[in-house]
């Protein structure tokens, strides 16, 4: 059995939604799901374990890639990977967007992957599929052993 450590942010649920059905997914095959929702009110912590981060994609300030495009609601979770040693227990990220917005569909991932040295696992749209959390379970599962 192993126990999968998640820190994600979530605004509107989607990412939520994702982490149980990821949660479940999870069950299933024998392993639990460690999830914590890391938002403005949430206390910096000095993390112990490996765990994989969740985001969604919220910008401000244009329609491309650059500078000007700014993250929204999704801060918190960067300064607390950021706080202390705790990006040296990051194994990964997972973003998710809406593919209507083109270029801009997962990118607040791409950048938490650049920003901390850590690849880019899996994006999946909006609330993603219970397919999408199989295909994400049977990518994290390996970081955290058996």
């Amino acid at each position: 059995m192993a126990k999968i450590n998640i820190l994600y942010a979530s605004t509107e649920g989607n990412t939520t939604s994702f982490v149980t059905k990821l949660t479940d997914i999870a069950a299933e095959n024998g392993d639990i799901v460690v999830a914590r929702c890391i938002g403005e009110e949430t206390d910096y912590a000095n993390e112990t374990a490996p765990f994989v981060a969740i985001v969604p994609t919220y910008l401000t300030g244009g329609t491309g890639t650059g500078p000007e495009v700014t993250e929204i609601f999704t801060n918190a979770l960067g300064d607390y990977i950021a706080f202390g040693r705790n990006r040296q227990y990051l194994k990964g990220v997972i973003g998710s967007g809406n593919r209507n917005f083109n270029v801009q569909f997962n990118l607040t991932a791409t950048r938490y992957a650049q920003r901390f040295n850590v690849p880019m696992l899996f994006a999946y749209e909006l609330r993603g599929s219970k397919f999408d959390a199989e295909k994400a379970y049977h990518i994290i599962k390996p970081l955290f052993g058996e």
